[in-house]
């Protein structure tokens, strides 16, 4: 073995070793959790008159850093824009609604069909092959 495929394999064990593997679902599910609460922001900065992080932080019950940076996230979209007391929506949040619930139906589509096919595999005996 060359001493660089050694370096690598080095690399990759320790790697392996502190890391815990990242699982899929768990992502999907994290970005689903920061959606929703840059929705009930959003629904927030909606319903009220223009409102400080810490406000809108102690009225939703989050940290203060995730609020930021979910209003960080609405004001880069051009959901949201900073005023001098509080981030305010704009015209662009209609255009929001509108795409998030276009986006809800297709993923509510891709769910329902990956629960069916979970379903199934779930109900198969398992298989006699072994891997490699």
């Amino acid at each position: 073995m060359t001493a660089e495929k050694e370096e690598v394999g080095d690399l990759e064990s320790d790697a392996s070793d502190t890391e815990e593997p990242v699982h899929l679902v768990e992502r999907i599910e994290e970005e689903l959790d920061l959606l929703a609460r840059n929705v009930d922001i959003l629904e927030k900065l909606a319903n009220s008159p223009p409102i400080g992080i810490i406000r809108l932080s102690e009225a939703l019950r989050l940290p203060i850093h995730k609020t930021r940076y979910s209003l960080h996230l609405l004001e880069r979209e051009g959901v949201i824009q900073p005023s001098a007391d509080g981030a305010v929506i704009t015209d662009k949040s209609k255009e929001f609604w509108a795409n998030l619930n276009q986006s809800l139906e297709r993923m509510s589509a891709v769910i329902d069909h990956l629960k069916k096919r979970a379903v199934e595999h779930e109900n198969r005996p398992p298989s006699s092959r072994k891997g490699y």
